[in-house]
Formats: structure tokens, sequence, C-alpha cells
């Protein structure tokens, strides 16, 4: 199988998205397809080419919608809707000026029955065109065969003003829903504008314009003021200030000068820089974030799937109803069957005009769609739905230490033992070979020996030969595994055991800070309902607990092995919601065994983005606690439109079964829980009240100071 991602044009129904994914998935050769109506795009995995080729061909003859190439434009721009509009505002004046033209000679009533049809197909020829293609290729239950059975039946029934009102509220509904709609597309495609469209290159000292996929690793790239950088690289000359918001929502500049790296989809303030790119396009930066955040919608939540079922057969259900209503009831309520008719088709039409599922099948994913796109704009980028309904659920976080709790920036802080001197210079000779972040704290050590044959030994140290003997820096239970005897040493810091030929030289203490706004952040999470924290670390239990104790966290597990690290990841995750956050390399495994995995500062990382649900753009604890909110208040306006949709239908047909609602109404009740369910969706991109400072918004989404500027209140890097 195949996977092929296509984008759609006019798909503005999304009751339309749902019969479309169904039709494309009958066509021989084709497995999944997932139609996703707020990014205008179709998923699916296709044997053959041919195959492939159908359903692009039966995409194009379903409706107005049309197969294109590049991103799906984001408009709400007014003259896109201004036909609509007129056509509206047309056909409520004829039928203003129809229902009340006076009654009583012929001449009149006959004008009014023609402005009336003159207001019935202004506004409702693209319904009635549409009906007539769809029911031409076996299209019954859609929206547009609903709305024209209704209004034509009103019309039957010499009900003229309430089908022309059927047609004008509906119409009217779907202009608002795709006004709204369109504000929603374009707040996402803001993300979405990270790509340079082009690059300048520096070959044989002459500047060539490429396109950003032409970038080989190595080509040197000219940057100007104003200009975004292309792909990741590191400066060769020059030096500027950097704006990284679009990565990593961080409003302060930083700056930057020769031997600095650089990320791909920076902006460059204010000097010219040269740059040497490290990567290709397609392995850089922006490239990773852009795929990321075109295919959020991949995982859908529970809600997405339930709504998605629930439309499928709610539409049917409830025609059938219509039917049994209009013309079984009559049956039964005594008197003349033809007497009794006419009024319970009128009863039954209400159930019609009720039957879209659209206010469901807008509303949940768009309210989704938003939070996804809120949470990246503060440098959270969720994978889906499914990671924010996990998210809002945590009931248990646990954490790594290393780089999580503390900042990673190791220092030898000491060294104890006999040979001190010699310890030092054969840990340096081993750990120069090992990529470990405890390694750095032996790079200024200097060393005459060279170690052979070295091993990394993941939850131990490293193993090696110099000069023909055994070589050991680890933990006590490597220097246990080789049957050396380690005195006790009692440490708040990381301690690194060295051995040479069997025999003990000493111990280095190795020194981390602790973040300065982890305790908060922990606190945060506490007020958010997660009341359970844990650590897991393989480093030693003392520093473990010293970590623990300062930051709050309830739960130790200390010198644990990888595997060690899974198998309590996993039994946590049996007793609740697991949230774990590591770096996202190390920690992979455990990151894809928990419910949610939250990567730290992962976006240069392959593995972060793969093990991750969740990665957050820069190396800041506080922007958890912001993304469970996020979560939580999405998944809360989630469920307040699903119990409101479904309410307000239930409540219209029943009255309506009672006939105590006129059809134009239950037309209006429709649209009406539509718009209210699309508006509260909107809720999920209003900024939570300590966000909102006086003057320009600040990005870091946890301030709540005044300042007239994006990078007041904050400190730029370099200074």
């Amino acid at each position: 199988m195949h996977t092929k991602k296509l984008r759609l044009e006019n798909l503005d129904c999304a009751a339309c998205a749902l019969a479309l994914e169904k039709e494309i998935g009958k066509i021989d050769g084709i497995g999944s397809v997932s139609v996703d109506f707020m990014k205008q795009s179709m998923t699916l995995s296709y044997e053959t080419e041919g195959a492939l080729g159908n359903a692009i061909a039966a995409a194009n003859r379903f409706e107005n919608v049309k197969v294109a190439d590049g991103n799906p434009r984001a408009e709400r721009d007014l003259k896109k809707f201004l036909p609509d509009i007129v056509c509206i505002a047309l056909a409520a004046v004829l039928l203003a000026i129809a229902f009340f033209l006076p009654e009583a000679p012929l001449a009149p009533r006959v004008a009014s029955y023609v402005l009336y049809a003159l207001a019935y197909l202004c506004v409702g020829w693209k319904v009635l065109w549409e009906t007539v293609k769809n029911v031409a290729h076996g299209r019954i239950f859609d929206e547009n065969f609903l709305m024209t059975i209704a209004s034509v039946g009103a019309a039957c029934l010499m009900q003229f003003s309430e089908a022309v009102l059927v047609m004008l509220l509906y119409s009217l509904g779907e202009l608002l829903q795709g006004i709204a709609v369109g504000s929603s597309r374009k707040s996402i495609a803001g993300l979405m504008d990270l790509k340079s469209e082009s690059a300048t290159l520096i070959r044989n000292g002459e500047k060539v314009v490429v396109a950003p996929e032409e970038i080989k690793a190595g080509d040197l790239m000219l940057v100007k003021a104003g200009e975004k950088i292309a792909v990741d690289g590191v400066i060769v000359k020059g030096k500027t200030s950097l704006d990284t918001k679009s990565l990593s929502g961080e409003s302060a500049y930083r700056d930057v000068a020769e031997g600095d790296e650089v990320l791909g989809g920076s902006i460059n303030v204010s000097g010219v820089v040269e740059v040497r790119a490290q990567k290709e396009y397609s392995e850089s930066t922006v490239a990773k974030i852009l795929d990321l955040v075109e295919n959020s919608a991949a995982g859908k939540a529970k809600s997405e799937k339930f709504i998605t079922k629930f439309a499928r057969i709610y539409t049917p259900t409830v025609c059938i109803a219509a039917l049994v209503v209009a013309f079984v009831v009559p049956l039964f309520v005594g008197g003349s069957y033809v007497a009794a008719l006419s009024d319970w088709v009128y009863r039954a039409l209400s159930f019609l005009v009720i039957s879209c599922p659209c206010a469901l099948v807008i509303s949940v994913p768009l309210s989704y769609f938003s939070g996804i796109g809120f949470a990246a704009k503060y440098g959270i980028l969720l994978k889906g739905s499914t990671g924010l309904d996990s998210l809002a659920k945590t009931s248990i976080a646990a954490f790594d230490k290393t780089g999580t709790l503390t900042r990673g920036n190791f220092i030898l802080s000491g060294v104890t033992g006999e040979e001190k001197e010699l310890a030092l210079q054969v840990a340096a000779a081993l750990e120069k070979n090992s990529a470990h972040p405890l390694a750095r704290a032996f790079d200024a050590v200097p060393t005459e020996l060279i170690a052979e044959e070295v091993q990394e030994m993941p939850g131990l140290g490293l193993a090696g030969r110099i000069g023909g003997e055994q070589a050991l820096a680890g933990n006590a239970k490597l220097m246990q595994k080789y049957s050396v005897s380690v005195g006790e040493t009692p440490s708040a810091g990381t301690l690194v055991y060295v051995a040479l030929g069997g025999k003990y030289l000493g111990c280095a203490e190795i020194g981390d800070e602790i973040k300065e706004n982890a305790k908060d952040s922990l606190e945060k999470l506490k007020a958010l309902g997660i009341r359970r924290t844990a650590m897991l670390t393989g480093d030693s239990r003392a520093r473990a607990e010293h970590v623990a104790a300062s930051v709050g966290i309830g739960e130790v597990y200390a010198e644990l092995l990888p595997d060690q690290k899974l198998e309590i990841a996993a039994r946590l995750r049996r007793e609740g919601t697991l949230l774990y956050a590591g770096d996202g390399i190390n920690d992979a495994p455990v990151l894809m065994e928990a419910d949610i995995g939250v990567s730290m500062g992962g976006v240069g990382s392959d593995a972060a983005i793969e093990a991750s649900d969740a990665v957050l753009m820069r190396d800041d604890l506080s922007l958890l606690p912001l993304a469970v909110r996020i979560a939580k208040r999405t998944r809360k306006i989630v469920i307040q439109n699903i119990v409101f949709a479904i309410a307000v239908k239930v409540a219209v047909m029943v009255l309506g079964l009672m006939n105590l609602v006129p059809l134009w109404l239950a037309v209006f009740a429709d649209v009406g829980v539509m718009m209210l369910a699309v508006l509260n969706s909107f809720r999920t991109r209003f900024r939570f009240p300590e966000q909102r400072a006086k003057g320009v918004e600040c990005r870091c989404g946890q301030c709540g100071h005044e300042h007239g500027r994006p990078d007041a209140g904050h400190k730029k890097e370099g200074r």
C-alpha cells in the first residue's frame, strides 16, 4: 500500500466531507481514507496508480470539489462570499415585500406568489442544482437534498413564506459557517508560513536564487535582513538578531554570530549573514514542523470518531423517522387519513431540516483544530486531537531528570579518592568517546591517555582499555558488574566512579543545576488536577531525591536501567493516564509507552518527533502546564458542543412532533445551534486571563506583565 495526501478545493460542507470519504472508500484498490474538512485535504492509501487515479477522478466529480496542487487557500475575504451575500440580501427583500403585500384582489396575491418564487430561486438555486447532481449520482442523504425536500414540501402545503425562509436561513447559515471556518483556517495558515519561498546561494562567487528544496548540505546561503533562513545551518560570516517566535513561540530576539547554529524558519531581523547549510530541506527543522502541523489531524480523538459514526447513522435514522411521522402516524390518529396527512407531513418536515449533523460535524473537529493551533502559537506541537484528549485526562505526570527538570549543563564539581589526578585522566580519556551529556563535563580535563575498544553500556557507563588494562567510568552498578569495590560516597550530585586494571581510583562528582521554573511548573500541574508525580532516572538515589525534594515530586525511581524505566512507565500507565516528559532521544521507548509522551525542546531531533505525542519547541517546563490547560479547555468545549447540539436537536424534534415549532423556526434553531457551536469552538483560541497583558500580547504564554512591544519584559539571548 502507498500513501498519498491530496489538497482539495471547494469542500464547503462538513457532512459532504464524510460522504466523500465514504464514496472514495468504495473504490477498488483503495485502503484507508481520511478527509479533513478543516484542512481541506484527503489522505488515502492505495495499491496501484490506477486506483489513485480513480480516487482523484471520483473526488473531482463530487459536487464542486477539485483536487488541487499546493497548499489549500485559507481565505475569509468577504469578496469570496459577495455573490452569496447579494443573493441572500435580495431574497430577504423580496420575501419581505411578498409577505407584507396587501391581501385582496387577485393581482397582488399572484404578485406575492411570483415574489416568493423569485426569492426562493434567488437564494436556493445552488441548493437545487446540487440536489439534482447528487441524486443523479445516487447521493440522497445530504443537506442539499434534505433542504430541497423540506422547502418544496412546505410550498406544496401552500406555506410559501416558510419555504423561502427554509432556504434563506439555511443559506445564511452556510455563509456564516464559511466565514467562520475560513477564519479558523487562516489562523492555522499563519503557522504554515515558516517556509522560505526561495533562498540565495553563493556559488563560485555568484549569487544564485533557488527553491529551498534544491539546497544541499554544505551550500553557502546569503540571508539578508527580513528574509527567512531556508534550512538549518551555521553562521560563517556576520552577526545578527533572529526572530524565532514562529518556531518556539518566544518573542525575544536571539543574537547570533559566527559559529552559532541557526534553525530554518528563523527570520533575520537586522544584519546580513552567510550561513553554511547543514541539512537538506527535507531534513531541516522547518520541514519537520510543517509536516507535524499538516498531519496533526491524523490522530483522531474518541470524540471525533464518535461524531463521525454518529453522523453516518443520524441523518438516515431521522429521515426514516420523518417518513413514519408523515405517512404512518396519520393512520392511528383517527378521523380522515387524507385530512390528517397534510398536518403530519408538515410536522415531519421539521425532522428533515433538523436532520443535518453539521453542528457536530463542524464544531467538534473545529474545536480540536483551534486548540492545536493555539498551542502551536506558544511553541507546543501536538500530534492530533488524540494528544489533546490524553493531556486533558492526565492523572500521573512522570519526568526524566537530566535535561528535563535540570538544565543538563554538567560541570565537574569535585573528585575524591586516593588517585584523583589519574582518575580524572582515565575518565576524560573514556568520555571522549561518548555522546552522553555527562561526558561534556570532562572536556576541559587535559589527558594524554588514549582509550581503545570503548563500549558504552546504557544505564551503567563506559568500559574500554588504556595501556592494555581495563578502564571503567560509570556508576556503582558498573563497578559491581566488574567486581570493583567502591566506598560509600554521599553526594547530591551525579557520581562517576573510575577504575583501571581492576583497581578503584576515585570518584568524580558532576553538578547539574535545577531549572528555576521547575518547582512552579510542578505546582501548576498539581493545581490542574495532576496529583501524582514521579521521576524516572538512571542517576543515583541521593541525587534523584535531592532534585525531587527541590521541585516537589512525590515518587522517585532512581538508578534505573532503560528496560526498568520502561517497566515502571508501563506500571504507572495501568494506574492512570500517564504523561511522560523527557528529552526525546534517550527516553524514546518510555515516551512511546506513555499515554502522552512530551519531548522537551526536541525540535531538532528526529527521535523526539517520531517518539512523542507532543513536542515543546523550547526547553521551558512552563509550557507543560500551559499545554494541559489548553487541552482541558478544548475537551470541555468539545463536550459542551456535543451535549448542546444533541439536546437542541432532540428538543426541536419533540416540539415539531407536537406541532409547536413552525418550519422556519426549526431551520433557525438548526442554523443557530450550528453557529453557537462554531463560535463556542473559537473559545479555544482565547488567551487565558493572565496572558491578557496590556499592549502587545506576550508570546511566552505565561507572563501577565505589562509591556508595549513583543520583547519587553524578556532579556535577549546573548547579552
